[in-house]
């Protein structure tokens, strides 16, 4: 009975142990956060950010462009593998907890020396043989108690870690998204502007041909004829460089998307593609969890809070039981003789580090300090996903007023080229004037292509930025 006690009580004791907490965690800390975004249009609960993708993202072109790419894209191949390497860890941590088993078959034969301690001693007992033979098979039970919560931090830190990597696969698609949209407004910018070259170079075509119809007839020096070229010159030079640009655009989508480089077959025009007009962005809170990189930041800290309390957990003693039992005998004939070649064997041992302590405390202060980086690395994914949705707002806010300002320059410009071709023609204008207003309007309608693509980028930035993409 005596017995039957002390083992209730035992186990009483190691369960009161295994309640205990070495180490005291850090909570997630309060980021600062403003109670709105800076140049936000109005304050408003709802973000873009909970819109799907494919919501978001409404010309076909682009959608099969990324869903190409969240398929076949590379880094999200091997985040996806990332993933399934640490399912299977959370569930290689479950095991800890259970005790280790093992079976162990061994069977020996041994001729003692006649003149060794057991030759000798066999002798002695007039065993009559120095031949000694020893079979066993045993099943071996070992379990160490966590009694520090070290098994408990390990699958803390294990869970954590696959959640990381799922914020992660949601970081890359994301990514993904972004790129992809970023490339594909660039391709249909690259394509406007290609035209409106081809289109400028016809018109100084007209231009040069009227110049060189007034040389002929002497109204004109030879300077015209070669300011009207070097004009006509200057925009032809622009269309091989816009489709070498379109071509590497192209290439870099295919590449983006998982498949070989090729031509991108497009199904509509820069000016086609409608920009958003109601774009909110919520409240600057909401990116605590809508951000996979500000949450991936807030996992690391519960990893960080499970190593300082195994590395703590390893400076205290640590209780481990073993047992072992199962037939034993000298002669093979009586191995499986049952009960007589049973056997079994409960032991208990206590391991408390001694020398190794110094190294084991430097381990726990490392750990701690760690913890401490990882908590300004989430202060500052915080404040940087505050200040890159601030940023797009601002980008959005300006490139609709110079995007206004842009095209009013380029109707004006389109006029004052019109007329001045009028005029020239009946001889009231130089054909400086034509030249000026040709190249003027060259550049300002490059500019309003660049504006336009600009603005699409801000939005496709403010999606991503409020954490949207991965959805």
């Amino acid at each position: 009975m005596t017995t039957t006690i002390k083992k209730y009580a035992l186990i009483l004791l190691i369960s009161a142990l295994s309640a205990c907490k070495v180490s005291k965690d850090i909570q997630t800390p309060q980021a600062a956060l403003p109670s709105a975004f800076s140049n936000a249009a109005a304050a408003d609960t709802s973000s873009i950010a909970d819109i799907p993708w494919k919501s978001f993202f409404t010309d076909a072109i682009l959608q099969n462009l990324i869903d190409s790419a969240i398929a076949k894209n590379y880094d999200m191949q091997v985040a996806i593998k990332n993933i399934e390497e640490s399912q299977l860890l959370v569930k290689q941590v479950k095991w800890n907890n259970v005790p280790e088993v093992g079976l162990n078959v061994t069977a020996s034969s041994d001729r003692a020396s006649n003149n060794s301690l057991t030759g000798l001693s066999l002798k002695a007992y007039n065993i009559g043989t120095n031949h000694i033979e020893d079979y066993s098979a045993n099943v071996s039970i070992s379990w160490e108690a966590d009694i520090w919560g070290k098994i408990r931090n390990q699958s803390k830190s294990a869970l954590a870690a696959y959640l990381q990597t799922t914020e992660a696969r949601k970081a890359v698609q994301t990514n993904i998204v972004a790129g992809v949209s970023q490339g594909y407004y660039n391709l249909l910018m690259l394509n406007a502007q290609l035209a409106i070259a081809q289109k400028n170079v016809m018109l100084n075509d007209s231009t040069l041909r009227i110049i060189k119809l007034q040389y002929d007839a002497g109204q004109v020096t030879s300077l015209a004829v070669e300011q009207a070229q070097a004009q006509q010159l200057a925009a032809a030079e622009l269309v091989p460089q816009f489709e070498q640009n379109i071509a590497l655009q192209e290439d870099a989508l295919r590449v983006l998307t998982g498949e070989l480089p090729a031509k991108i077959a497009l199904s509509t025009t820069l000016n086609e593609v409608p920009v958003s007009e109601n774009l909110s962005a919520g409240i600057p809170s909401a990116l605590l969890n809508r951000r996979p990189d500000v949450k991936s930041k807030e996992l690391a800290l519960t990893i960080a809070n499970a190593n300082v309390g195994i590395n703590k957990a390893e400076m205290y003693p640590a209780l481990r039981i073993t047992a072992s039992g199962g037939l034993n005998s000298f002669m093979a004939s009586n191995w499986f003789n049952i009960p007589a070649s049973l056997f079994g064997i409960v032991s208990g041992s206590v391991l408390q580090p001694l020398i190794q302590h110094k190294q084991l405390k430097t381990q726990y202060e490392t750990a701690k300090i760690e913890r401490e980086k990882t908590v300004i690395q989430f202060r500052q994914s915080v404040l940087t996903a505050v200040g890159e949705v601030s940023d797009a707002l601002v980008k959005i806010d300006k490139l609709k007023a110079q995007q206004v300002i842009a095209a009013n320059r380029v109707t004006t410009l389109q006029q004052a080229t019109s007329n001045a071709s009028l005029l020239f023609k009946n001889g009231m204008a130089n054909y400086l004037e034509v030249i000026t207003a040709q190249g003027n309007v060259l550049q300002s309608e490059l500019d309003l292509a660049a504006i336009k693509r600009s603005e699409l980028s801000a939005t496709s930035e403010l999606y991503i930025a409020l954490g949207g993409g991965w959805k």
